[in-house]
Formats: structure tokens, C-alpha cells, sequence
């Protein structure tokens, strides 16, 4: 497993990836609403809409702020007019990173991004310069306690469609193909499971060994970035032990 998605892991099993309810909505919210805008508001013809829609489930989101999103996004209500950004950039330790924003005014997302990155050691880098090595995946977690025997499920797993099956920690970690994402999940499911998180992730091809206080650093820019209100995700191909990401959190939080 990379180092980000040790990092989600933990945040996940923590319930830390958004300690503000009111944080956790407004990101929801602008995805649900540019998921239905490019992609139409038909949860079963519109995966990434589908995948936004059982976030906000997760969350608690009451459903007619989940249905004002999406009409927003398919233009039957007015709303504020979200466009999605893609940031390129290095941090410490020439750690690779994407930032995914959503954002009504790129001028200050950008002032925003540059000035973190900026003030944390790390630096914007142009259009191309990083994004080769990421590739994008679907993601969800199983808590291990809903499997009774592992090698059974991860061979059922890759037969229904799963890339590959993480079961270094709780939760375990599938990854798919963006197109399988929610069949997967959906099958899972029929099979009494319970997939959490579901999401479009950016993958690293390669990672790059962190420790010390390059790890500190690189972790500090990542939460700080994940701060910005039009941040959605941040992606990076650092590779941190789980052990020491722990102690970094436990010392950020």
C-alpha cells in the first residue's frame, strides 16, 4: 500500500478525515454537485454521482441537501457555479503531489495552494509535471471484521473485479479500475459486506521512502492543503511506515 493511502487508512479508521461536520458537507456538497453537472443526475447511470451520493449517506447529509446538490449540478436550481482544478506540485523530500479542488474562483484556490505549499516547504510545479505518475483508481475499505476467511474474499474479490486487495491493516483496501468501482462495491455488498469511503483515487506509480522529519514535513503540507475549503482530496507518492504516520497525526491533531 502507498504512504497516501496508509495515510487514508488511518484517517478512516480514526475518523479523522474530516473533524468539522460542516467541512465534511461542503466538500460532499461541491461533489455531488459537479458529479451531476458533468455527468447527469441518474445515480445509476452516473457512477462518480453514485459514489458522492453514498458519501453523503455515510456522512449523515440530510437528503434534501444531497438532492438540492444535485439539481444545482443538473441545472434545475441556481446555485454557485463549481469548477474542478487540478493542482501539480512537489513537497519535501521531492514528495509528488496532486491537489483535486473544486472552486468558484481559481484566483484564490491558487493564491490559497501556492501560499500552503509556499509556507510548508514544499512548491507548484506546471500542468504535466507530476500527474504521469499517478494513475487513477476506484477505493474502498472493508473493515477486517466482516471477513471470516481472507483468502476467500480476496480471490472473490479480484474475480468480481477488484485490482488488487491490501489486508496490511483494518480496513482492508480494494482498489479497481474507475469503471468497476461501483459494480464491485455493489456486489460486495450483496454479499452482506459493508464498503466504506467509496471513491476515485489517483494511485502513484512510484513511491518515494520518507522518514524523520522529512515525514513530519511532508505530512503537515498534505493536512494543511486537506484544510483549504477548496480542497477536496490531496494525492502524493510518499511511502511513510504506518507506525510513524500514526505518531505524526498524533502529534498534528
Amino acid at each position: 500500500m502507498s504512504g497516501h493511502n496508509k495515510w487514508a487508512n488511518i484517517k478512516h479508521r480514526k475518523g479523522a478525515q474530516d473533524k468539522k461536520r460542516s467541512t465534511l458537507f461542503t466538500k460532499i456538497i461541491r461533489e455531488l454537485t459537479i458529479a451531476a453537472k458533468e455527468g447527469g443526475g441518474d445515480v445509476d447511470s452516473n457512477p462518480r454521482l453514485r459514489a458522492a451520493v453514498d458519501k453523503a449517506r455515510e456522512g449523515n447529509m440530510p437528503k434534501d441537501t444531497i438532492e438540492k446538490a444535485i439539481k444545482r449540478g443538473t441545472g434545475e436550481l441556481e446555485g454557485v457555479e463549481y469548477v474542478e482544478v487540478m493542482y501539480e506540485g512537489y513537497g519535501p523530500a521531492g514528495v509528488a503531489m496532486l491537489v483535486y479542488t473544486t472552486t468558484d474562483n481559481k484566483n484564490r484556490t491558487a493564491q490559497e495552494v501556492r501560499h500552503v505549499f509556499s509556507k510548508y516547504g514544499g512548491n507548484l510545479a506546471e500542468s504535466g509535471a507530476v500527474s504521469w505518475s499517478f494513475e487513477k483508481k476506484g477505493r474502498f475499505f472493508i473493515e477486517l471484521s466482516e471477513i471470516s476467511d481472507m483468502d476467500q474474499f480476496m480471490l472473490e474479490s479480484i474475480d468480481f473485479g477488484a485490482d488488487d486487495v491490501d489486508d496490511s491493516s483494518d480496513p482492508v483496501t480494494l482498489f479497481t479500475l474507475p469503471e468497476n468501482l461501483m459494480r464491485l462495491a455493489d456486489t460486495l455488498t450483496e454479499k452482506g459486506l459493508h464498503p466504506k469511503d467509496i471513491e476515485f483515487t489517483y494511485e502513484p506509480k512510484n513511491t518515494v521512502a520518507v522518514t524523520g522529519k522529512d515525514a513530519e514535513k511532508v505530512i503537515l503540507l498534505v493536512s494543511k492543503l486537506e484544510e483549504l475549503d477548496d480542497v477536496q482530496n490531496v494525492y502524493a507518492n510518499f511511502d511513510i511506515s504506518e507506525e510513524e504516520l500514526e505518531a505524526i497525526m498524533a502529534e498534528i491533531e
